[in-house]
């Protein structure tokens, strides 16, 4: 029996268009999407509309909840935040754990939000390399074994989406997926294999960051 996981990289974030918002904001490590980039969650949502996607999964940061709301709204789904998925707590990019909206507050925001699902997988700050790849696969492997057969979509980070890739279909990814904003990563389960079959994937944005930034 086979399984789609369909992993996208979350759009692009405030900060990135306007990087003074970091100055004075009140969640330094958690900005919302961009104008642009709120549009560039819409265009995911419709490059993924009509799929037999049964669950949305999505990191629990603003920007990633933003991303993967526009397809459960899309597809009348509800988004299952997972931890897992993170973004990279990297000590070198973070000089505290970041801080983010509760779930209470987030529910108002995001009346999508399952409030019944718990986190698979943990994710501590300050964090390796190694580490968010080792958690974001052991993310990717939990979740397509627990809710399969159905297909599903994780929506995560840079780092989070090559690591998720990798702890599918192995190393290859490491030199096959291109994690930039808002692309999308398809891999597919047949019977025991896993294969790569889009690799970060721009062709649904008529405006694409090239510039690979894992946060």
């Amino acid at each position: 029996m086979n399984q789609i996981v369909w992993i996208a990289r979350h759009a692009n974030r405030l900060d990135f268009v306007n990087p003074d918002w970091f100055l004075t904001a009140q969640r330094r490590y958690d900005p919302p999407l961009s104008d642009d980039g709120m549009v560039q969650a819409q265009q995911l949502a419709k490059r993924l509309k009509g799929k037999k996607i049964a669950h949305i999964f999505a990191s629990p940061f603003l920007r990633t909840i933003q991303t993967a709301n526009a397809v459960a709204e899309v597809m009348d789904l509800q988004i299952k935040l997972e931890i897992g998925l993170s973004e990279w707590l990297n000590p070198a990019w973070m000089t505290e754990e970041p801080e983010k909206l509760p779930t209470s507050a987030l529910v108002k925001l995001f009346p999508r939000i399952d409030t019944s699902y718990t986190s698979r997988i943990a994710a501590q700050y300050p964090e390796t390399h190694e580490k968010v790849r080792e958690r974001s696969a052991q993310t990717a492997r939990c979740l397509s074994t627990e809710f399969f057969p159905h297909d599903i979509l994780l929506v995560a980070h840079g780092a989070s989406v090559l690591g998720a890739a990798m702890g599918l279909v192995g190393d290859i990814a490491k030199s096959e997926v291109k994690a930039s904003l808002c692309s999308l990563v398809k891999v597919v389960r047949q019977d025991s294999q896993w294969l790569l079959e889009l690799k970060g994937d721009t062709s649904h944005l008529t405006k694409i960051e090239e510039l690979v930034r894992f946060v």
